[in-house]
């Protein structure tokens, strides 16, 4: 909590006595407007290098939802000078996505960088309807259908790297739930950095170490306006319920989520990576789309044959 009267700390190491705005408990670090989005920024920008992410001169896609972590990322890969512009992908989803649309569109002209829009309608069918005819949470089915056109599109727009706003949260959320069921596929490629391979792009997360508050100040501090309210399909996910429960302990215990998520990139990630090497299923293509498929036929593909027969039959 941020005490009446405290001053930033990067002020007052300058002999400045500005007040600070900001308390970041699990860096004890109190700041001001300015610094905080220098902080926010910098530690971006490191986290690109530690992980060697991506150069200046490759061309980045983001994955641009409309929600206030990859609208953040993007703004700070631009002012980074990064050359990077984005893609949403319309999943149909009511008001939710038509609102999401226009806010995506909104900051592409702001920043004056190409956004390109994929309708789901369009390619294959909205996440509702995927919903109404198959017996899948309409989560996964949206995880895959994101994944895949995040991935197609990526290659024929000629990007070669794809970054996707997920924060320390969402990381953090999706380690716990791998680790409770002990997923050991999953766990072997929960990484910052996923490589060209086959058919794929690499793929990256920039704000793997940045917290949901830490997006949401900096976005607010620069004025971008994003969607507040969850997608609709959301509601009872176990995600957010692990994050809840996360939430409640870096509450009590500052700095465990970034502990939990280092220490496992440093200790446990490389044991899993062996494994994977050993036990890797080599990739062929989708016979119907001729996209990267770890089976005859990818994921979406049986998703548009499964709905296609179900609307045919009703």
């Amino acid at each position: 909590m941020l005490k009446k009267g405290t001053k930033c700390r990067i002020c007052k190491n300058k002999g400045k006595n500005n007040k600070a705005v900001v308390f970041l408990s699990h860096h004890r670090l109190a700041l001001c407007k300015e610094h905080f989005i220098e902080w926010f920024e910098k530690r971006v920008e490191k986290t690109i290098k530690e992980f060697k992410m991506f150069k200046k001169s490759e061309r980045i896609l983001v994955a641009v939802s409309g929600g206030k972590d990859s609208l953040a990322l993007w703004n700070v890969l631009y002012k980074l000078g990064y050359e990077a512009d984005g893609l949403y992908i319309d999943l149909g989803i009511g008001d939710y996505s038509e609102n999401s649309k226009i806010l995506a569109k909104n900051f592409a002209d702001r920043i004056k960088r190409k956004l390109h829009i994929v309708s789901l309608k369009e390619q294959l069918y909205t996440i509702p309807t995927i919903k109404d005819f198959t017996n899948r949470p309409a989560c996964s089915s949206c995880g895959v259908v994101k994944r895949y056109y995040m991935n197609r599109y990526a290659k024929e727009l000629g990007y070669s790297v794809v970054a996707t706003g997920h924060n320390l949260d969402d990381e953090t959320a999706v380690l716990f739930g791998n680790t409770l069921q002990w997923d050991l596929k999953y766990l072997s490629r929960q990484y910052p950095v996923l490589l060209e391979e086959e058919g794929f792009v690499r793929k990256v997360k920039p704000l793997c170490k940045i917290t949901e508050k830490e997006s949401a100040i900096y976005s607010v501090f620069n004025n971008i306006e994003y969607i507040e309210y969850e997608c609709p399909f959301s509601e009872g996910a176990s995600s957010i319920e692990y994050k809840t429960l996360l939430n409640q302990l870096e509450e009590k215990h500052p700095g465990t989520k970034l502990k939990f998520y280092s220490e496992f990139l440093k200790k446990i990630y490389p044991i899993f990576k062996e494994l994977q090497k050993e036990d890797k299923i080599s990739l062929m293509k989708c016979r119907i789309c001729g996209e990267p498929s770890y089976s005859e036929v990818c994921g979406v593909c049986r998703l548009k044959m499964l709905v296609d027969k179900k609307v045919k039959t009703n």
